[in-house]
């Protein structure tokens, strides 16, 4: 059974293989299309562009990793189909559920190969991406403010220069009810050790039950509210961040009382993405099994990308739903996942007991 084992491991790679050569430069020429458009703003030229897509190559992998596991599965097993080769294990009483297990050893190794890829590889390369394309758009019109709160104070960021400078500074503070008693106003703010920051040119307003004071000061030390040893993480999109870092800044974000649901979606999102790489991998068998004149491999690959485009669609509304109705993070990052391995695992199961 080994020898059987590595034959069928050997094809699904290269079925992977296939698929992945496939899909990954259709959906990097479509980022660069994209990229295209903002060439011309600022000093963003063709040269940053090509950066950015290839930096953001190996997040594209991640990204695709499902359903290179799906097609790269029907093309694997589709071929040994197509000669005969499925037909002859099964006549050998070699069950679609042995078949499915060898599968998701194949699966595994792809879904741990795309979690340390993820982790170590596409996340710092996507944040160097953005930071590219920011350093060269600085004027973009998008809004990168950074919002903090803690205790009676909130703090807006209006950016990060280079990254680790934080820029266009206000700070509110308020009483016992809710009422505004400070409001400080700096240009920019020098991050020093033990938390401490040093704001530039400061403006200070104060009101009290009688009257509003207002002063300017060239310098204020204020006791940050921010972890300013991973500053540029919190302006950074949920999906650029690794599973550490997602945890790091969700356990910040709660202990300051400040919502954070959409982080927390994203981190079992993540968690969920090697679950649905095995669930994609286990629905490649039900199209390779299906009578060999029923349908050719082109047309159960075209089948599988219908479903993996319906997976897709499905995971994204149920994401925005989650977020639009608070619900728990860990159902909507991980349930669609749980749910199509389990039907999955029911479908190979089924192809035992009903068919020979």
């Amino acid at each position: 059974m080994r020898i059987l084992d590595r034959y069928l491991v050997r094809n699904l790679f290269l079925g992977f293989a296939a698929a992945a050569a496939l899909l990954l430069p259709l959906f990097s020429t479509l980022d660069l299309v994209g990229e295209l458009d903002d060439i011309g703003d600022a000093e963003y030229r063709l040269q940053q562009a090509l950066e950015v897509v290839l930096m953001t190559l190996p997040r594209r992998a991640v990204e695709l990793g499902p359903f290179i596991a799906l097609l790269g599965g029907i093309a694997a097993l589709g071929q040994l189909s197509l000669t005969q080769e499925l037909s002859i294990l099964r006549t050998a009483g070699i069950s679609a559920t042995r078949i499915g297990l060898t599968a998701l050893l194949a699966g595994t190794t792809l879904a741990v190969a795309l979690g340390a890829l993820d982790e170590f590889v596409a996340s710092p390369l996507q944040q160097q991406a953005i930071q590219v394309r920011a350093h060269a758009k600085p004027g973009d019109d998008k809004d990168n403010s950074i919002w903090a709160r803690r205790g009676d104070q909130v703090v807006r960021i209006g950016g990060l220069r280079a990254g680790r400078v934080p820029d266009h500074l206000e700070i509110f503070r308020f009483d016992g009810q809710n009422q505004l008693r400070e409001y400080i106003l700096a240009d920019h703010a020098e991050v020093r050790p033990g938390g401490t920051w040093l704001l530039r040119d400061v403006r200070l307003k104060r009101w009290s039950d009688e009257a509003e004071s207002v002063e300017r000061l060239e310098q204020m030390p204020w006791r940050a509210i921010l972890p300013d040893s991973r500053l540029h993480e919190v302006s950074l999109p949920p999906e650029s961040l690794s599973a550490r870092q997602l945890r790091r800044y969700v356990q910040f974000l709660q202990g300051t009382g400040q919502p954070a649901l959409q982080f927390e979606i994203a981190l079992w999102q993540k968690l969920g993405v090697p679950i649905l790489t095995l669930a994609m991998i286990l629905f490649a068998l039900p199209f390779t099994f299906a009578p060999v004149r029923s349908t050719g491999l082109g047309s159960r690959l075209a089948l599988g990308a219908v479903l993996g485009l319906l997976v897709y669609i499905g995971n994204e509304i149920l994401i925005s739903l989650g977020q639009l109705f608070k619900l728990n993070a860990m159902l909507v990052g991980l349930a669609p996942a749980l749910v199509l391995l389990g039907t999955a695992l029911a479908l190979v199961r089924w192809f035992d007991r009903g068919r020979p």
